[in-house]
């Protein structure tokens, strides 16, 4: 802990005790316990700072030059850094930083470019699309007509043909390409050939490879789409928000659909904060650890096979995985839970052309921390014991304190 955030804690804690306690208690099970959530990770101290900083108290709805508030000059450096920041690392003609969360992103592009009850082309919630893809309890599914593309059953790959098939019955107005749950690379390019031949918009959702992006561990969507929409966090190793990245002809259309037609005032602090990230990501450092983030991806796939987990696709491309724990006799569900118990965070998640649930998992967070290769046996060691009932819980819990005392997120 530096000494600003010991001051900090301190504060809190002479006046709000009780929660004091609360975010302590968060801080050691993030500590003690592995992160394997593929949407985690761990920001830097100086993402923390600008979070908890004196533009939090600052209202700054409009742009940069444009707001609908007076005293934003100092907010509208702090804004001209984080979007100049992204389009200098994803090599975009225009970035808007100001979407709350990467669903605020996806709204906003769509509310650029579609209508209500346009046709959209997207993958399957069942086959790895998220929730703002067409999920019938989403604004998405409620508001347009979405069409669902798949994936092969035996390879696990995304079916281009059935993508090119659909695209020309169905004419969409828009085609996505992206997911939550797919451990391979998209092609981009044929995306982009199949809604030329339409005439479609093509939208990025790039929430979970954009840190992959900006270090060189991925190949960019920004030359192919028309919008890409993406998280800060989770490989990005910034702040909880999004960001949406498009060429010069789209600007105004998607700063107006941020803001005002789906968000009020700027939130100046998690703006700061990812200026604070994009500069990171700039560094020679985050580009060896995005390359070490998909290192550790493949090896912990291959431990995972050899315990006996069936792997999605056969491995990954990417920081995630997905694998059906079935053949140690346990459900995704299920296992979810007992390996919570055991100190092995991670979600589950649906495995397409199955009626299970399996697991999802990434290596963003723990390489992060500072595990390699030589640890990814020893962590899938762990989760295959835990669910075979080889090991109870309380025994691999101490297991996994071991493991993670000698990689602290943050110095204590």
């Amino acid at each position: 802990m530096t000494v600003t955030h010991a001051l900090e804690a301190d504060v809190l804690r002479r006046q709000d005790p009780e929660l004091a306690d609360v975010l302590l208690g968060e801080r050691e099970r993030q500590a003690t316990t592995l992160q394997l959530i593929a949407a985690e990770n761990f920001t830097s101290p100086a993402v923390l700072a600008a979070l908890g900083s004196p533009l939090a108290n600052k209202y700054a709805e409009g742009y940069p030059g444009a707001r609908h508030h007076g005293g934003c000059e100092i907010a509208d450096v702090a804004e001209r850094l984080a979007v100049d920041r992204a389009k200098d690392l994803f090599g975009a003609e225009h970035a808007n930083v100001q979407a709350h969360s990467g669903s605020s992103a996806v709204l906003a592009a769509y509310a650029a470019l579609l209508r209500p009850g346009d046709t959209v082309l997207a993958l399957g919630l069942p086959h790895g699309g998220h929730l703002t893809h067409g999920s019938p309890a989403n604004f998405s599914g409620r508001w347009f007509d979405f069409v669902g593309y798949g994936v092969d059953a035996e390879s696990g790959l995304i079916d281009h043909e059935q993508v090119r098939t659909l695209a020309r019955t169905h004419r969409p107005k828009a085609i996505v390409c992206g997911s939550i749950a797919y451990p391979r690379h998209l092609d981009h390019a044929f995306f982009r050939e199949v809604a030329d031949e339409v005439g479609a918009y093509l939208i990025a959702d790039a929430a979970h490879p954009i840190g992959l992006v900006a270090g060189g561990a991925a190949p960019s969507p920004v030359p192919y789409a028309d919008i890409v929409c993406a998280t800060t966090h989770k490989v990005l190793r910034g702040p909880r928000g999004g960001m949406i990245l498009c060429g010069a002809e789209l600007a105004e259309r998607v700063d107006r659909a941020v803001f005002p037609f789906t968000q009020g005032g700027a939130q100046m602090h998690t703006i700061a904060a990812k200026a604070v990230a994009f500069g990171e990501a700039a560094t020679e450092a985050f580009a060896a650890y995005a390359h070490r983030v998909v290192a550790n991806a493949r090896a912990l796939a291959a431990a995972l096979t050899a315990e006996g987990l069936v792997v999605t696709t056969g491995g990954t491309d990417t920081h995630l995985i997905t694998a059906d724990p079935a053949p140690l006799g346990v459900d995704g569900r299920t296992a979810r839970g007992r390996l919570a118990a055991a100190g092995l965070v991670l979600d589950c998640c649906a495995l397409p052309h199955a009626d299970v649930r399996g697991l999802r998992l990434g290596t963003a967070a723990v390489t992060t921390q500072g595990m390699g290769e030589r640890e990814m046996p020893v962590v899938a060691g762990l989760l295959a014991s835990v669910l075979r009932g080889g090991t109870e819980a309380a025994r691999a819990r101490e297991d996994v304190r071991e493991l993670t005392a000698a990689f602290p997120p943050y110095p204590r």
